[in-house]
């Protein structure tokens, strides 16, 4: 019988862990070996699976990805049989969500930042990877993503971090929101919604953080990057049909050419589409959002709650199944 091979779309989902942890896994630790396609496409088979979901269930238990990855696979299962049997009463309790979890949200964020600040890359990756596998994706944008923004922001301007610690913490941090929008499957049904920042933001961390939440909310992301002159996102959306284009504004705070180019937006943009806008400086431009009509979002827990409102009034057709998913 020809053995079973899995996706990368199924081998997240039964692992538990996302597919930029797995690539990353694959790439940086030869974790796994998928066999591929002649279209390059990675299947993973039932030993890659378990191999996979012993080396989450390891990191879980405290164990560094980069000291367990070379282990055997009879060696992961006994490694995970040992530290059951040195950890009797919390065993049971190993799934069950924990009563108080800010230990483990500021462990995480103390870990990033302490990479951040040796100036280790290898190590933020790792960081990242640990937390996004112990949270998920939405807890880690939450939690850890945000405040580590900010936390670098705030440390930047206080002098205590250096252009190198910001322009590294970027960098990775990209690379990691990247590969959460790449590898997340949308139907080519589902609503467009457009991401970037307006002409003169330069930020577009909090434009990623939003690409990646909309894509795991199941929008079709077409994410624009940074500096967009409001003429070229119209026109995206227009070509698009976007139902929604979602801005950050991080800094400057007092651009006196934004204006201008909200109203310029927002009168080439179709009548359906809804405009976003998010950021740490977005509320200095309160006015212009409210002349134009644009909703404010303040976290990506605001950002997830519109884009769900706004699947639900603006589009009720895609979540009513059609007469072929019926059958």
């Amino acid at each position: 019988m020809k053995a079973a091979r899995y996706t990368m779309k199924v081998t997240a989902q039964r692992t538990g862990l996302t597919a930029h942890v797995i690539r990353m896994w694959e790439r940086r630790y030869e974790a796994v070996a998928p066999i591929r396609t002649s279209t390059g496409r990675r299947l993973y088979s039932d030993a890659d699976l378990e191999r996979l979901q012993l080396l989450r269930n390891a990191t879980l238990n405290g164990h560094s990805i980069s000291h367990v990855a070379s282990l055997a696979t009879e060696k992961l299962r006994q490694l995970l049989e040992d530290d059951q049997a040195t950890m009797p009463i919390l065993a049971p309790q190993r799934h069950q969500a924990p009563a108080n979890p800010e230990p483990d949200i500021q462990r995480h964020l103390n870990n990033c930042l302490a990479a951040v600040e040796q100036l280790d890359a290898a190590a933020l990756e790792d960081a990242l990877a640990r937390a996004s596998v112990s949270m998920g994706q939405a807890a880690i944008m939450d939690y850890v993503l945000e405040p580590l923004m900010e936390k670098i922001s705030e440390s930047w301007r206080a002098g205590t971090l250096r252009i190198a610690h910001e322009h590294l913490a970027t960098a990775v941090i990209r690379a990691f929101l990247g590969g959460l929008t790449r590898y997340t499957s949308t139907a080519h049904t589902a609503p467009a919604i457009i991401v970037t920042t307006p002409s003169g933001q330069m930020h577009e961390l909090g434009a990623l953080m939003a690409a990646a939440t909309a894509a795991a909310e199941g929008w079709r992301v077409l994410y624009m990057g940074a500096d967009m002159p409001a003429e070229e996102i119209a026109l995206a959306a227009q070509q698009s049909a976007a139902r929604v284009v979602a801005l950050s504004i991080v800094y400057p705070a007092d651009d006196l050419r934004l204006g201008d180019e909200l109203h310029k937006l927002k009168a080439h943009l179709p009548n359906f589409t809804t405009i976003l806008v998010g950021g740490r400086a977005a509320a200095s431009y309160a006015s212009v959002l409210n002349a134009v009509g644009a909703l404010r979002i303040n976290d990506m827990l605001g950002l997830r709650h519109q884009l769900e409102l706004l699947r639900t009034r603006l589009l009720p057709h895609l979540s009513a199944p059609s007469e072929g998913e019926l059958h």
